[in-house]
C-alpha cells in the first residue's frame, strides 16, 4: 500500500511540474506579446504626432514638398506593417524621414522658434525614448522565452504549451538604429 501512495505521489508531483512549466512558457509568450504591443502603441504615438509637425513645418517651409511626402509615406507604411520584421522596417524608414523633416526645420530659425514646434519636438523626443524602452521591454522578454524553450526542462513543454521562439525586434538597417536628433 505504501508503494501505491508513494507512486501517487510522485505523479502527482510530475502534474503538478509540468502544470507550472506549461503556466511559465504561457506567461513569458504573453509577455512577449505585451512587449510588441507595447512597441506598436508608441510607434502609434509618434505616428499620430507626425501630421502636426508636418503641417508646423510646412507653414514655414512649402517649397520642402519632398520632404513632406516622404514622411507621409513612410508614416502609412509604418501604420500599415505587421509583424515584427515590417515593422522594424517601416519604422527604419520613419525615423530616416522624421530626420529629412527636422533637418528642413534647421534652416528655419523662426520655426525652430515657434511654440508649437518645440512643443511637438518635446512631446517627439518623449515618445522615441518611449519608443526605445518599449523595444528594450519586447527584446528582454524574447531573450527570456527564447532561453526557456532552449533549456531543459522548459524545451519538454514547448509543444504542449504552443509556444514557439520569437524573433527579436532589431533594425534592418544600422545606420538607422539611432533615434533623431531633436534638439533645436
Amino acid at each position: 500500500m505504501t508503494a501505491v501512495y508513494v507512486t501517487l505521489g510522485i505523479v502527482v508531483l510530475l502534474v503538478l511540474f509540468g502544470i507550472t512549466q506549461y503556466n511559465k512558457l504561457v506567461r513569458l509568450n504573453v509577455a512577449v506579446d505585451e512587449g510588441f504591443a507595447q512597441i506598436e502603441v508608441q510607434l502609434q504615438r509618434r505616428g499620430d504626432l507626425i501630421p502636426n509637425l508636418v503641417e508646423t513645418v510646412k507653414g514655414y517651409a512649402a517649397h520642402e514638398s519632398a520632404t513632406f511626402e516622404k514622411v507621409v509615406q513612410a508614416r502609412a507604411q509604418a501604420t500599415a506593417a505587421q509583424g515584427v520584421a515590417a515593422v522594424a522596417e517601416a519604422d527604419g524608414m520613419l525615423t530616416q524621414a522624421l530626420r529629412g523633416l527636422l533637418a528642413v526645420a534647421e534652416a528655419y530659425p523662426d520655426l525652430k522658434a515657434s511654440a508649437n514646434f518645440l512643443s511637438l519636438q518635446e512631446e517627439l523626443s518623449g515618445t522615441e525614448n518611449k519608443v526605445g524602452f518599449a523595444r528594450q521591454y519586447y527584446n528582454d522578454s524574447v531573450v527570456t522565452l527564447n532561453t526557456a524553450l532552449r533549456t531543459i526542462p522548459s524545451m519538454w513543454f514547448a509543444g504542449m504549451a504552443g509556444v514557439r521562439e520569437r524573433e527579436m525586434y532589431a533594425e534592418p538597417d544600422a545606420g538607422r538604429r539611432a533615434a533623431p536628433t531633436v534638439d533645436f
